[in-house]
């Protein structure tokens, strides 16, 4: 069965805000071993895109550093788990480290200015 995970990611790594990522990272995962990685640019940034992008892509899993509360809702409809407070590295590592069930999540990591809250999920 393939698992597929995405990262916002900006310079190759985790990006700290999901919703101002350069690039979202698409793995693939089947046995617990990655077996396609690749980088895809996101739509334009609005409310409500990137969730819907993301599912339309068949992710089941979303590791990031922080977002916003419509983000976290719209995952959580579309049945689609959520790290966030993740440290910025790459993204294979990240998820490597979710296959070992090494992967912790933490405080909602978004710097922005504007309302997000602090709610996280665990798995």
């Amino acid at each position: 069965m393939t698992k597929i995970f995405a990262v916002p990611t900006e310079n190759g790594k985790l990006c700290a805000h999901f919703g101002r990522c350069e690039s979202f990272a698409i793995l693939e995962v089947v046995d617990n071993e990655i077996t396609k990685e690749s980088y895809v640019d996101p739509p334009v940034h609005q409310p409500g895109t990137y969730p819907a992008f993301l599912a339309e892509k068949g992710v089941k899993t979303i590791i990031a550093g922080g977002m916003g509360v419509m983000a976290q809702n719209l995952f959580e409809e579309n049945n689609i788990e959520v790290f966030m407070g993740i440290d910025a590295e790459n993204p294979a590592k990240l998820v490597e480290k979710y296959l070992q069930s090494e992967l912790e999540d933490g405080d909602n990591l978004c710097d922005s200015d504007h309302d997000h809250g602090q709610g996280h999920r665990r798995r």
